[in-house]
């Protein structure tokens, strides 16, 4: 900042020697910052001083130290419409490090978001007493205007945005012609030293880095602080080396405090590398010019006043102000609602004539930017036949299913962690998306990263309502390691499609390891998560008719590695209903409900028990969340209350069956190395087992309500 614009804004000796950086910054008066710039930052820095002491305190730090960045990006980099935040061909910013979010509400408010007004400002850390709402919550959520994905657990944010990134990638593939560059979004991603650390962060940046993402920046926030204290106590790697052996093109910027041309500079660099993703290594001073300049304690403490006071005085401000912005730094900002306007005008009339030059492909387009329409395939299995499915392994079903799907629906963007041959997806060469290949493709070689291909399908899903069908496979215990992902869409309610195999013991030999007893309380316990078990290929039809259907969270699909023995009456319609009656007698006495692989034993247990005199009803529950959102009455028709015995069975440990009956069988310790039909035999889930426990719990209920006595484990 020149002297010139110190002395305008009155400051004396004293105030000018406290108008530099802390002593890891430099300082401002011995700069060539322009004067623009500089006031820019120290406004919106003010801002979020306020809105970090508005209500007790925030993560501010982090935000104050970006402040540079986020006009860099904002102002002269990103290609985007604050007037339309939904423009399809916009870049995409994604802030992995989601606690600093208080600097990406305040940039969409300085450049005209409409819905970010000072007063959603105000809101950001309240308490929310009577039913207060605001957009600003503690970290970013994507319902939000602006706001790409939700984030928060850190890390996820940079899988997100490699999906984003492979989005834009394979629609500039399949679309763009000569003189028609009709998608040319890139992907923005913020991140701190946090992220870097996390596991699903690794595994996204080295698959980001074979695929070439080059459309790809992620932005490093490094003012080398964690919550514990400095970085150096927990890592001391080299992240430049890191990254490059990832696969990465790296650019330094030595001072991102205040010099947003040199952060501008090297976003422009970036942007003109082509064959690697970038990554950007900032050094930044977290709560820069505060008194907890560069500790830990600025990573979420209010601000000092006197650093406030000493801030708004340089921005030419009434120290005593708060919540106001510079006129001045006001119309720098606002300047970009107007030309994003003009640039999204000129990518329309640039789709006009686009669509006239090339009106099929034209069309396509318009059509996936609308979002696929999943008619034709919910008709083409309304039409397939099972019968070629009768003694096959749901996976097997799945494969054939899969087969019509990806031939009728163009937004299907599908991958596996290395076990696509045992999930049974089919594609072939010119399907992958890869470098080599094509960025056409529509099928991604994940490798072992279940973490982040999750995380990545989030951003494929993400990146424009019903553009993508992100489906993921794997084997189901292999879900564990890409829960917290799943977590994330179902949080975020975002379609995506889990393929998981070999969902029982009936794994076999590779034993418990790999046999996920517990993993479906976690996956019916997920709000907004749809977890199907169909139990043969008629129900795997009806699964995929929920889940094509299904535009409001993930869907998981729990399939068997093996053959099964017959069931009867399943219904592909009625797997809507969640549960439904495939076997029954009149007045029944006792109620038995099961799904997926176990659902044959079942049949076979129940046709023992009516024969031995006790009327068995059977019913298949491929849904317990489809099965809650029918009505009582019909629940109670399915699954009587009345009293009668009502016992589920399945190879799982029983948690969530106590909502639902009145006894279960099922796990209560881990699985075993061996053949599966000696592990039903083995924890008594074959047929005799079902029998021997079935007698034992209605000779100890003694014709007693069932209710009344409680739930029991067999």
């Amino acid at each position: 900042m020149s002297d010139k614009l110190l002395q305008q804004q009155g400051l004396g000796q004293d105030d000018r020697e406290n108008s530099q950086f802390s002593e890891k910054g430099r300082r401002i008066n011995d700069t060539d910052y322009s004067e623009e710039d500089t006031l820019a930052v120290l406004s919106l820095r003010n801002l979020l001083f306020d809105m970090c002491n508005q209500n007790g305190g925030g993560h501010g730090g982090s935000a104050i130290g970006m402040a540079a960045i986020g006009v860099a990006l904002w102002k002269y980099i990103m290609r985007h419409n604050p007037s339309n935040p939904e423009w399809f061909d916009r870049d995409r910013f994604v802030l992995s490090n989601g606690h600093a979010v208080m600097l990406l509400y305040a940039l969409n408010y300085l450049v005209g978001y409409d819905a970010w007004t000072m007063e959603q400002l105000k809101g950001y850390g309240s308490p929310k007493p009577k039913g207060y709402k605001t957009m600003a919550y503690g970290h970013p959520e994507r319902e939000s205007p602006g706001i790409e994905v939700t984030t928060g657990p850190l890390g996820q944010g940079i899988a997100n945005a490699v999906g984003l990134a492979m989005a834009s990638k394979q629609l500039a593939a399949r679309y763009n012609r000569p003189g028609y560059d009709i998608v040319k979004a890139r992907i923005y991603c913020m991140t701190g030293d946090g992220c870097l650390m996390e596991g699903v962060a690794l595994e996204a940046i080295t698959l980001a880095g074979s695929l070439k993402l080059d459309n790809l920046v992620l932005i490093y926030d490094n003012n080398h602080i964690t919550c514990d204290g400095p970085l150096e106590w927990t890592n001391t790697e080299d992240i430049n080396a890191k990254m490059r052996a990832s696969g990465w093109d790296v650019i330094d910027v030595q001072d991102g405090n205040y010099d947003v041309q040199a952060i501008v500079a090297a976003l422009n660099h970036a942007s003109s590398l082509r064959g690697k993703p970038v990554m950007i290594n900032i050094r930044t001073v977290i709560g820069v010019d505060t008194e907890s300049a560069g500790t830990a304690k600025a990573h979420h403490s209010l601000i000092d006043v006197e650093s406030i006071r000493l801030s708004k005085i340089r921005a030419g401000q009434d120290p005593s102000s708060t919540h106001s912005v510079p006129e001045q730094a006001l119309v720098f900002f606002r300047e970009r609602k107007t030309f994003g306007e003009r640039l999204e005008a000129n990518w329309n009339i640039l789709i006009q004539k686009y669509e006239t030059a090339h009106p099929d492909t034209g069309t396509k387009f318009r059509n996936q930017r609308a979002g696929i329409d999943p008619t034709p395939c919910l008709k083409a299995l309304s039409d397939m036949s099972s019968l070629g499915f009768d003694g096959k392994a749901t996976r097997e079903s799945n494969g054939a299913v899969m087969s019509k799907i990806w031939e009728l629906h163009p937004g299907v963007f599908a991958g596996g962690a290395d076990l696509v041959n045992s999930n049974k997806i089919p594609y072939t060469e010119s399907d992958i998306f890869h470098p080599s290949v094509s960025y056409s493709g529509r099928f991604v070689r994940y490798g072992i990263r279940e973490h982040a291909m999750a995380g990545i399908a989030n951003g494929l899903a993400a990146y424009n309502e019903g553009t993508f069908l992100p489906i993921t496979a794997t084997f189901f215990m292999f879900y564990l390691y890409a829960a917290p992902s799943v977590r994330m869409g179902a949080l975020s309610r975002l379609p995506v499609i889990h393929i998981a195999t070999h969902d029982s013991f009936a794994e076999g030999q590779n034993g418990p390891t790999h046999q996920p007893v517990e993993l479906d309380s976690l996956y019916r316990a997920m709000p907004s998560f749809t977890y199907i078990r169909p139990c043969d290929g008629e129900e795997v039809i009806g699964a995929w008719k929920v889940a094509l259907a299904n535009r409001d969270g993930p869907t998981m699909l729990s399939l068997g590695r093996d053959p099964v023995g017959p069931v009867p009456a399943t219904d592909r319609y009625k797997v809507a209903l969640g549960a439904y009656i495939i076997q029954d007698l009149p007045n029944p006495k006792l109620v038995l409900v099961s799904s997926g692989t176990n659902l044959h034993y079942t049949v076979s247990a129940a046709k023992h028990m009516s024969a031995a005199g006790t009327p068995t009803r059977v019913v298949s529950a491929p849904c317990l969340r489809l099965f809650d959102a029918q009505s009582q009455e019909y629940r109670d028709k399915i699954l009587p209350r009345d009293g009668t015995p009502v016992v589920s069975i399945e190879e799982y440990v029983a948690t969530t069956w106590a909502r639902y009956t009145t006894a279960s069988i099922g796990m209560t310790g881990f699985g075993c190395s061996a053949a599966k039909e000696c592990n039903y035999e083995r924890f008594g889930l074959d047929t005799d087992g079902i029998i021997k426990r079935l007698t034992l719990y209605l000779a100890d209920l003694k014709g007693a309500n069932a209710r009344g006595v409680g739930w029991r484990q067999l």
